[in-house]
């Protein structure tokens, strides 16, 4: 130990000098001397204390002053329809919240597996559907942070629990009542099968999933896209399953969904309303208060789904699978109809590709600006230059993230900055994965972990010295 209470190193010099050393010899002065002043802020306990103590009572009085709070309207939605169904014989798509026009707008399969509110109260159903959240959260938090998180221990957690309630589209989802997180959970289940080796399950939660909400179906063509078959059909067959399921419940509202409801935009909202950041969206502000071009739309969508197959194929071709969920859950965004603010939760998966390629700044700045509700304040009007840049600022972040999201990209180790690319040669000495037949070989549990798109540490041993990929995909 020093005078000043560095340490000293075995190969003499500070540790401090040595990491301000290599740092300089990669260019990196400037991130080293800013590394030296993080460390010494929060060189102790006592001071990381502070700063979560300060950083949960500014998290505390944001969030009871600025966000609009949604007063559980869709949980009241689903309760009411499970309950007007069960105990007053109505039907599932009759149901108005009492006072509105709104309705239940899911697949009759979703209104089955919400039957268990029939069951209590509106106010334990709140509770329920809170801790139900908070559980899927701590899911989807585990899959994409959990082993950074680990590393840095409370503290890491203590931060991640103050900044989540900031982003917008997660305050909405608990304040709303709604299913996205839940969603999001059993996609990424299935992701971590995959990477796991787990291959037989998976597909069990895309096909729940998109039984429930239409908008995860697209990773049932990811699937197919990574030449994952088996869970694609394991997947399509779930969906299936359980539409079947519905149909043999409730026949009449099964027909009438799929013949009818599910055409009806008009059901869910205005396409116009601010809220609604998908493509549509965009171009029905733009229409307002006409009806947007249905052949443009088509167009634009057709246009977003080639740019997410070309850039989730090179995704893939570097086992880049945490990409590809990522950018998945983005093209779903943009191509879906209507995406309310709160079914951006889907982006999380694409925050967690950032911080993985070390792309902090940019990673702050767009969680910074998903925090604001920002899009609120061209509420009443959305005409404009600045009502169109404005009012659509979630959209162009979505597909600015679809655009260029890292994927496919080797990065030096704790760097975050792009290699050279693995040769083909070395990619051909990774083990063999599945015999020809279908069996699955052997592999080493070092293989396993280097595969896991949810794992921010896993590094594929095969790859050439000092070169990691980020984000290896799943066997």
């Amino acid at each position: 130990m020093t005078a000043d209470g560095t340490t000293k190193s075995p190969r003499g010099g500070t540790v401090r000098s040595r990491v301000r050393g290599r740092y300089a010899a990669r260019g990196h002065t400037g991130d080293a001397r800013g590394a030296d002043g993080v460390t010494a802020l929060l060189s102790t306990d006592r001071r990381r204390l502070v700063l979560v103590l300060l950083l949960a009572v500014t998290v505390g009085v944001f969030t009871a002053t600025v966000p609009l709070l949604r007063d559980w309207f869709d949980l009241r939605v689903y309760y009411g329809t499970v309950d007007a169904w069960m105990h007053h014989g109505g039907r599932i798509y009759d149901y108005r919240v009492p006072g509105t026009t709104y309705g239940f707008t899911y697949p009759p399969f979703a209104a089955l597996g919400m039957l268990p509110m029939a069951l209590v109260g509106l106010r334990t159903a709140i509770v329920l559907a809170l801790l139900l959240n908070l559980a899927a959260l701590a899911v989807v938090v585990g899959f994409l942070v959990g082993p950074a998180l680990r590393r840095h221990g409370w503290f890491g957690l203590a931060l991640t629990a103050c900044l989540l309630p900031l982003f917008e589209p997660l305050r909405d989802t608990f304040s709303f009542g709604q299913v996205n997180l839940v969603l999001l959970a059993l996609v990424l289940t299935d992701a971590r099968l995959l990477a796991r080796g787990h291959g037989r399950w998976a597909g069990v939660g895309i096909g729940l999933a998109a039984a429930i909400k239409l908008t995860p179906a697209l990773f049932i063509a990811l699937l197919l896209l990574g030449r994952r078959r088996r869970a694609a059909g394991v997947a399509t067959a779930v969906a299936g399953a359980a539409t079947g399921l519905a149909a043999w419940a409730a026949p009449d509202a099964s027909r009438f969904y799929w013949t009818d409801a599910l055409w009806d935009t008009g059901r869910v909202g205005r396409l116009a309303y601010v809220s609604n950041q998908s493509v549509q969206g965009v171009l029905a502000r733009l229409a307002a208060p006409g009806e947007p071009s249905r052949a443009l739309w088509a167009t634009a969508v057709l246009l977003v789904l080639c740019v997410w197959a070309w850039r989730t194929s090179r995704a893939l071709a570097a086992d880049d699978w945490a990409a590809a969920f990522a950018l998945t859950g983005l093209a779903a965004c943009l191509v879906s109809p209507i995406t309310w603010v709160h079914h951006l939760v889907w982006l999380l998966p694409s925050f967690a590709v950032l911080l993985r390629h070390r792309r902090l700044r940019i990673a702050a700045a767009l969680y910074g600006v998903l925090c604001s509700s920002v899009v609120w304040l061209w509420f009443d009007d959305a005409s404009g230059l600045d009502g169109f840049l404005g009012s659509n600022i979630y959209t162009w972040i979505t597909l600015g993230l679809l655009l260029w999201l890292p994927a496919g990209e080797a990065v030096l180790p704790g760097t975050g900055r792009a290699a050279a690319p693995v040769p083909p040669a070395v990619r051909a000495r990774r083990p063999a994965e599945r015999h020809p037949g279908g069996r699955r070989a052997r592999v080493t549990r070092r293989h396993r972990e280097a595969a896991d798109p949810a794992s921010p540490s896993g590094a594929d041993p095969n790859d050439v010295p000092q070169v990691r990929r980020a984000a290896p995909g799943p066997p």
